[in-house]
């Protein structure tokens, strides 16, 4: 432990503790290689003591049996306490996984706050319900929290991702024990330590870090967890749901893969606006979001000028050190996934799409995991990289003449997850956006965003919904108590 940066030890009933067989296994960044922490492996011991902890917390009712104004205040405390320690979580987050200081500052630890806050101010604004029954009943519908919520997220965005989660979960009075990707395991870590200080009492959110078959596998079949969210690949995905079924019949929540559609017609009403934010969507986070517009369509007519003026941007994008504050763009998560980008290049290549920028692994700092951001023209909707999620900065463009053509390509693929539609016609993107199977629709623009709205896919983009006052179904089970009422008169 004495050359990591970090401690990375599992937090689990308020105490940092190490895995039970006492293995760990090394956190490198992707910036430059450095050893960031020797992080627990946590196993079935150490899930199985998580999970316990997390019972005894629900059932002796210290956190689900306080007011909810009570839990408001401790949320709200939360999120204060990210605030006044972003400059630490931001650059724990840049070395960890990769992204740019300036958006891990001012998105990654905002976004994180902002969440637990909001979700922490509707804590006691949320009423239950009374049923137009006859007059000789009394029927209430009330919320109750599930019990033990496991949680398991990605490494792309650790922090607001953990956030999207254990806000509305804790926020209902559930207890959690969560599961970070292994890939970038630390900030979740000190959101526990940070939480405990903020007020949650102990056991009431755990955190054990590991890898998945190690870790997330035994959280995901625990017989005493009544609920499973996951953000991750889709694969993953289909297995948390086997596993809920093998296991206890969990409620199960997951948020999936994405291969969004972006569409852009000839009238789009700014076609310099529409450039920017394509390109600057696909390669924001390196390419490293679920819900990246990867597929491009861009109407025949306007084709060559959009290129044009994507390529003229491309130089804007290029990888540069996540701790320089200018950077844009930085390092891919760990070597696994660069080689697994480049593969997916060489794919494009050899399947015949044309290659306009990019496409090379580049060395801005010694040592670390960067690749130029990637262009592609000719793609046509067959090819591998216009049909499989990459989760890297490559964009693939594909044209078209014809409304109903293009809707009928944005919609043959697996995923649901987001899409977006550019043009002055009010009728034509009502239209298209009703045509879109996908669970956000952006309308000349793309990835505007805010807490209040849902966000989730159709199809293989995952089951339920994070944000808004949606994400609190996921976490609470509705129950009716039916009074029966003999009238005195």
């Amino acid at each position: 432990m004495s050359n990591s940066i970090y401690d990375g030890r599992a937090v689990i009933n308020g105490l940092r503790v190490s895995a039970q067989t006492g293995l760990t296994f090394d956190c490198i960044s992707p910036v430059d290689g450095r050893l960031l922490a020797q992080v627990s492996r946590g196993a079935q011991a150490d899930v199985d003591a998580a999970v316990a902890a997390a019972r005894t917390a629900f059932e002796d009712r210290r956190w689900s049996g306080m007011a909810p104004a009570a839990r408001k205040r401790v949320m709200i405390k939360f999120a204060d306490q990210l605030l006044a320690h972003a400059d630490e979580l931001a650059l724990m987050e840049t070395l960890d996984m990769g992204k740019p200081i300036k958006y891990s500052r001012a998105v990654d630890v905002n976004s994180a706050a902002n969440c637990l806050r909001w979700y922490g101010e509707a804590v006691d604004k949320i009423y239950d319900e009374i049923a137009p029954t006859a007059a000789t009943a009394l029927a209430l519908i009330t919320r109750e929290p599930m019990g033990v919520v496991g949680v398991i997220v990605p490494w792309n965005y650790p922090m607001i991702m953990a956030a999207w989660k254990i806000a509305p979960a804790l926020a209902a009075g559930n207890s959690v024990v969560l599961k970070p990707s292994e890939k970038s395991p630390l900030t979740a870590l000190r959101l526990a330590e940070l939480a405990l200080e903020a007020g949650l009492p102990p056991g009431v959110f755990n955190v054990v870090p590991g890898f998945g078959p190690e870790a997330g596998s035994p959280l995901a079949l625990h017989m005493d967890v009544d609920c499973i969210a996951f953000t991750g690949s889709t694969r993953v995905g289909k297995q948390i749901h086997v596993m809920a079924g093998q296991s206890n019949l969990k409620r199960a929540w997951t948020e999936l893969g994405g291969k969004s559609p972006n569409i852009v017609f000839a009238d789009c009403p700014d076609l310099d606006k529409a450039v920017a934010a394509s390109v600057g969507s696909i390669f924001f986070n390196q390419g490293e979001s679920c819900n990246a517009p990867s597929r491009l369509f861009v109407e025949a007519s306007i084709r060559e000028a959009f290129l044009e003026r994507a390529v003229a941007l491309m130089p804007s994008y290029a990888p540069g050190n996540p701790l320089d504050a200018a950077t844009v763009m930085g390092a891919i998560v760990d070597e696994t996934q660069l080689n697994n980008v480049m593969r997916y290049i060489g794919l494009g290549q050899s399947e015949g799409a044309s290659l306009l920028a990019g496409g090379q692994r580049v060395m801005p700092v010694a040592g670390g995991c960067y690749v130029q951001p990637t262009l592609f023209a000719g793609v046509t909707a067959d090819m591998t990289i216009a049909r499989e999620e990459i989760f890297g900065p490559v964009l693939s463009v594909l044209s078209f003449t014809d409304t109903a053509d293009v809707v009928k390509a944005a919609n043959q693929s697996v995923y649901g997850l987001q899409a977006a539609v550019w043009t002055r016609d009010i009728n034509k993107a009502h239209g298209v956006a009703r045509a879109l199977r996908a669970g956000t629709v952006h309308v000349n623009q793309y990835d505007e965003d805010d807490i209040t709205v849902p966000f989730g896919g159709y199809k293989q983009s995952g089951v339920g919904r994070d944000k808004s006052l949606h994400a609190f179904d996921k976490y609470t089970e509705t129950k009716t108590t039916w009074i029966r009422i003999d009238s005195p008169v």
